[in-house]
């Protein structure tokens, strides 16, 4: 079975963040720039939330705010749900499902150490699947 590990290991370690107190405007800024679609919020070494795409799109476009004046802590969704790098990916999958998030921050020993995506956790349990099925394949082929 998959682990939270060996998603991270694919991604690779670097992981992007934005304070609490910075304005909405440089989160999305960052989201565009890396092409992604949540950032967790810090307070200082703190985990304190994540503001995400939909956050943006429905405290501050539906609201008719202003993304240069609202401060993230106050569009983020908290508290956070975390992960560990030994949880499974069906742990993981059934997390997002009945939280109804698709971020999932990794934190080992208080420390922020990566985040995956429902994106992450479907090409997992896609990769797995398929491994599955050539083993299977070769099995009944006698090879």
């Amino acid at each position: 079975m998959l682990r939270v590990q060996h998603l991270l290991s694919d991604k690779g370690s670097e992981v992007w963040s934005i304070e609490a107190e910075e304005p909405v405007l440089r989160a999305i800024q960052i989201m565009a720039d890396k092409h992604i679609g949540a950032l967790p919020v810090m307070r200082g070494s703190e985990l304190v939330g994540v503001v995400s795409e939909r956050d943006y799109a429905r405290k501050i476009v539906l609201l008719g705010r202003s993304s240069a004046e609202t401060l993230v802590w106050e569009i983020m969704s908290a508290p956070v749900v975390t992960v560990t790098r030994d949880q499974t990916v069906h742990d993981c999958m059934q997390l997002v499902t009945e939280r109804r998030i698709r971020h999932l921050p990794v934190v080992e020993k208080g420390n922020l150490i990566g985040i995956v995506s429902i994106g992450d956790l479907v090409r997992a349990v896609i990769e797995e699947q398929q491994q599955t099925i050539t083993h299977l394949e070769k099995f009944i082929s006698g090879g």
